[in-house]
Order: C-alpha cells, then sequence, then structure tokens
C-alpha cells in the first residue's frame, strides 16, 4: 500500500518501511509521530478512500541539511553581505498506513547460516596454503616506470610555429 501526505508544505509519496526527509517536526528519536494529511492513498493501481486514514512515522533522528551561503553585493557602494544557513530536518520511518504495517524482515535466521558456514571456509585454505615471502617495506618498492615520450609532431604548413625544441632554420633566399 501506499500513500500520498503533505507535511512541511511538501508532498510525498509513502509506503511502510520507506525513510523520508521531511522539515523539521516537534519530537525526539523514537518517538512516533501520525501524518493526518493523506492527499491519496491506494494499492496497485486501486485508490482507496482517505477519509480519517492516518500515516504513523516514527522518528530516527533529528539533523541539518547541507549549508547554504548567502552573498550579497552592490558594486561600488562598498556594501557586502555573507550569510549562512543549515536547514533543520527530521529523518523518519514509515510504521503503517492506516492499518498496513511495514513488513519485519527476519534478520536472526538470514545472520545464524553465514556464521555456521564461515568457519569451515576459513580453515580449508589454511591447510593448503605456502608460506608467504615477506613484503618489501616501502622504499624498496620500485617506481612506476616513466611514460615514453613521443617525438615532437612535424608541421604540416610553412608558416606554422616549429615544434618545441626543434631547431629553427634559416630561411631560404
Amino acid at each position: 500500500m501506499f500513500a500520498v501526505v503533505r507535511t512541511g508544505g511538501k508532498q510525498y509519496r509513502v509506503a511502510p518501511g520507506d525513510k523520508i526527509v521531511v522539515e523539521k517536526l516537534d519530537g525526539n528519536a523514537g518517538d512516533i509521530v501520525t501524518l493526518g494529511d493523506v492527499l491519496l492513498a491506494g494499492e496497485g493501481s486501486d485508490l482507496k478512500k482517505t477519509d480519517g486514514l492516518t500515516v504513523s512515522a516514527e522518528i530516527i533522528a533529528q539533523a541539518k541539511g547541507e549549508k547554504v551561503t548567502v552573498f550579497k553585493k552592490r558594486r561600488r557602494h562598498n556594501y557586502r553581505r555573507k550569510k549562512g544557513h543549515r536547514q533543520q530536518h527530521t529523518i523518519l520511518r514509515i510504521a503503517a498506513i492506516g492499518d498496513h504495517k511495514a513488513e519485519k524482515k527476519a534478520k536472526p535466521a538470514a545472520s545464524e547460516a553465514p556464521k555456521a558456514q564461515a568457519p569451515a571456509k576459513a580453515e580449508a585454505p589454511k591447510k593448503a596454503e605456502a608460506p608467504k615471502k615477506a613484503a618489501k617495506p616501502a622504499s624498496e618498492k620500485k617506481a612506476a616506470p616513466a611514460k615514453a615520450e613521443k617525438p615532437a609532431a612535424k608541421a604540416s604548413t610553412k608558416n606554422a610555429a616549429p615544434a618545441k625544441g626543434a631547431a629553427k632554420k634559416p630561411a631560404k633566399k
């Protein structure tokens, strides 16, 4: 299910589980806020009624946006003003739209399988591995080879400037 909500003068298309960055809302991290201004709701291509429909979201963090520099100048009047600004934002995770809640992923079951396989894979290469040579210090490493210089291109016309480093020939009379 998805919904279009309005907050902070902007509209956002959201679904359960989405993270969005909106204009500053009151609250601390972990608080639940309700967005009541739902403009549109639907599932797939079917639209639902929005009467009394609310979107609940959890505040993840209160953050600041990128720095914006405002510089004013009037030439020839010795007038300069420099000012900076960082917009306050709230990062939200959409918990539910009406009675549709976000599906929780099964992380514990997925994380156990790689742990069981990891030791078996790590032990096998150690048995067949030969001892490695000691690494050379940085001072003994060879420098990258220098690029070969290309020969200077020949001038195709009489009036063209001579190639860099080419000797000038005396003019014929």
